[in-house]
């Protein structure tokens, strides 16, 4: 069995508050969970100190069995000092798509045009 330390949604529409929970990777996102280790409450200011609430002591046991976090929890357990997560790079994701820079080189043809035939 593949375990997983996850948010569970809990709250009112557009009032999200998140428990972090262990549960099976099969389950669904609200569904049955093994332990809860805390909370999240994204709508507390980020320099709150009850914005997140997580046992670490029990995270530390649940990453020995084997859990794993997704990228969000695994934040959480970063601040916490629990797990050390390596920061995501991708300098592809910057760069204009195809379409974007063929219109860059079209506008930039147009231009050229424009200045030769005026200097002429």
């Amino acid at each position: 069995m593949s375990l997983k330390i996850r948010l569970a949604r809990g709250g009112s529409k557009k009032r999200p508050y998140y428990q972090i929970v262990v549960a099976d990777a099969r389950s669904p996102r609200d569904g049955r969970f093994l332990d809860r280790l805390g909370a999240w409450n994204p709508m507390l200011a980020k320099d709150d100190a009850n914005r997140v609430q997580i046992d670490a002591d029990r995270a530390k046991e649940w990453i020995a069995k084997g859990a794993q976090p997704t990228d969000r929890v695994a934040r959480f357990l970063d601040d916490a000092g629990v797990l050390k997560r390596e920061a995501r790079n991708n300098p592809n994701k910057a760069k204009p798509g195809k379409k974007a820079v063929e219109r860059a080189a079209e506008k930039k043809q147009k231009e050229e045009d424009a200045a030769a035939a005026a200097a002429e």
